[in-house]
């Protein structure tokens, strides 16, 4: 039986993936921690409150893993302390840049524990990255346009930034666009990353939903993926859990490592 704590327990998504890895035969959630409803009750878990200690609760409970679904203000410092404490990690808050993964990784491997870090838990997600990958090999001209509720504080998302560098990694160096182009209301082309544009929408009633969208002489290419509700996630945050015993000791970035 695997034994994991949640940070963030009182969030949407913690509420929702608590939720989900409680219903599992051999996994318990036998922690929860949140700054927000203190000694509150967790639905999903009979007798369990939420704590507003994050260390004493991990001395507490000792769990096998320790999973963040926090805030990106929180997640790098929250990573690091759970770490100074020897547990094993898996990371659903984004937010976090190059230098912060990298910072991580040298830390996990100095604590030999697993890091896992997901930008998107939902399998199709991982599929419309991988494919999108692919595709930017043959159509160097893209752009991606993510949508997410109006409460999510990042911008671009995890999932855009990760796909972003996996096509980046296969996709031919150009600057699209028209080189003298004028943008009349500022930011109106979105950002930019490798010459490539991405576009964040904000408005509630969305989930979690991206589309890549690839130009070439004469056709269109859309890659698109819809998370019409947290329970997509569930899955994938289900595997992470179960493959860090197979792990070696250090970060692990991404579900596509597992599949």
């Amino acid at each position: 039986m695997l034994k994991v704590a949640f940070l963030g327990a009182n969030g949407k998504m913690g509420r929702a993936m608590m939720e989900g890895v409680a219903a599992e035969s051999d996994i318990a959630v036998v922690g929860a921690m949140d700054l927000i409803g203190v000694g509150s009750a967790v639905a999903a878990v009979d007798g369990l409150k939420i704590d507003g200690d994050m260390e004493a609760m991990i001395r507490k409970t000792d769990p096998d893993i320790v999973v963040d679904f926090t805030s990106p203000s929180a997640v790098k410092e929250n990573v690091m302390k759970v770490l100074a404490l020897k547990k094993h990690l898996v990371v659903g808050t984004t937010g976090l840049g190059a230098a912060d993964l990298k910072e991580i990784d040298e830390a996990a491997r100095a604590a030999e524990r697993v890091v896992f870090v997901a930008p998107n838990f939902a399998l199709g997600a991982v599929l419309m990255m991988d494919f999108a990958a692919r595709a930017a090999r043959y159509f160097p001209n893209v752009e991606v346009i993510e949508l997410h509720h109006d409460q999510k504080k990042d911008a671009p998302s995890g999932t855009a930034v990760k796909t972003l560098e996996m096509m980046a990694a296969e996709r031919e160096k150009i600057r699209q666009g028209q080189a003298d182009e004028i943008e009349k209301i500022p930011g109106s082309r979105g950002g930019e990353y490798e010459g490539m544009r991405v576009h964040s929408v904000r408005l509630p009633g969305y989930v979690a939903h991206q589309e890549v969208i690839f130009g070439g002489k004469g056709q269109t290419l859309t890659i698109r993926h819809d998370s019409m509700s947290r329970e997509s996630f569930i899955a994938g945050l289900n595997l992470a859990i179960r493959s860090i015993a197979d792990q070696t000791p250090g970060l692990v970035y991404g579900l596509e490592n597992i599949l």
